[in-house]
């Protein structure tokens, strides 16, 4: 009998012209008039939701069943002081829900990894503030797809500022719960490696996303191979309820192991993830690398 092959997933664009989405900048729209914001979000945002529908479409048909959804597809939704990206989504539901549930009805399972700026646990309280005002955003979004609060549809941050693994374990249970119920954790290249970050996701019911590539760059290892990878692979696990949900990321190193730069494919595949069932792909050639890495488990499980 074959081994199930496991879910690999696509990171928001595509290396075509498939899956893109528009944006506007922060000072492009301040130059607008009020009545001008609203119509260019209405504009945009509708454009961003059929493109996300396409999304669905494009992963069905490729038989991709885990997508990580872009965290910026409505811009100025999270802006202090102007509600104008609410009001224009709130008009927007039913197109929102509709795009939900095109993946739902695929069977796809969709993630989102916001912005790097997100620091639940910084020392700075205006930046613990507006982090939270992002990721409560974040999760409306996901709630406005109708996607379940749940890890099933991960919301996914890296630790946040070093040396603050108590703060942010302090954070993480006052989160709302369309935040908090989606809430996973990954180790990061620098200020936070699995065993940082154990001990936040134990205390709190957090689930650790692993990525051995970071690991390999944090611990200056040789490569994926590491034993120490199947180790953490395991950790991992624990701390997904259930196990059959949880979720790593894989990536290679442009020039070697320890170069943080993603490759454009994958050429490396860990031996300790052979039994992960969802596996994100972080490479340059988004489906292009998801596409090889499927037709090569393909193969593999041939019988």
């Amino acid at each position: 009998m074959s081994a199930p092959s496991p879910a690999y997933g696509l990171v928001c664009m595509t290396v075509g012209p498939e899956i893109h989405f528009r944006t506007i900048t922060l000072t492009r729209y301040r130059a607008l008039t009020p009545e001008a914001r609203e119509a260019a979000l209405l504009d945009l945002y509708a454009e961003n939701i059929s493109r996300v529908q396409g999304a669905a479409d494009f992963c069905a048909a490729r038989g991709i069943r885990l997508y990580r959804l872009s965290s910026s597809l409505f811009p100025m939704l999270d802006l202090a002081g102007d509600d104008t990206g609410g009001a224009v989504l709130d008009a927007l539901a039913p197109q929102l829900l509709a795009a939900g549930q095109a993946f739902v009805n695929a069977g796809i399972r969709v993630l989102m990894h916001p912005e790097q700026f997100i620091v639940l646990n910084s020392d700075r309280p205006e930046v613990r503030a507006a982090s939270a005002a992002a990721l409560g955003s974040h999760a409306r979004v996901l709630d406005g797809l109708g996607l379940p609060r749940s890890h099933w549809a991960l919301l996914l941050l890296h630790g946040g500022k070093g040396g603050r693994a108590a703060e942010l374990t302090a954070i993480i249970p006052d989160l709302p719960d369309g935040a908090r119920l989606r809430l996973g954790l990954e180790n990061d290249e620098r200020a936070y490696g699995p065993a940082e970050l154990l001990p936040v996701c134990e205390a709190t019911g957090t689930p650790l996303v692993f990525d051995a590539h970071h690991h390999v760059v944090h611990d200056k290892l040789p490569d994926q191979e590491h034993p120490s990878v199947r180790e953490w692979v395991l950790a991992a696990r624990r701390t997904w309820q259930p196990p059959e949900w949880q979720v790593v990321h894989l990536s290679n190193g442009l020039e070697g192991p320890g170069d943080r730069r993603h490759s454009y494919l994958i050429t490396q595949l860990p031996s300790a993830y052979a039994d992960v069932p969802w596996i994100e792909v972080e490479a340059k050639g988004k489906e292009e690398a998801v596409g090889a890495l499927m037709a090569q488990a393909a193969t593999l499980n041939v019988t």
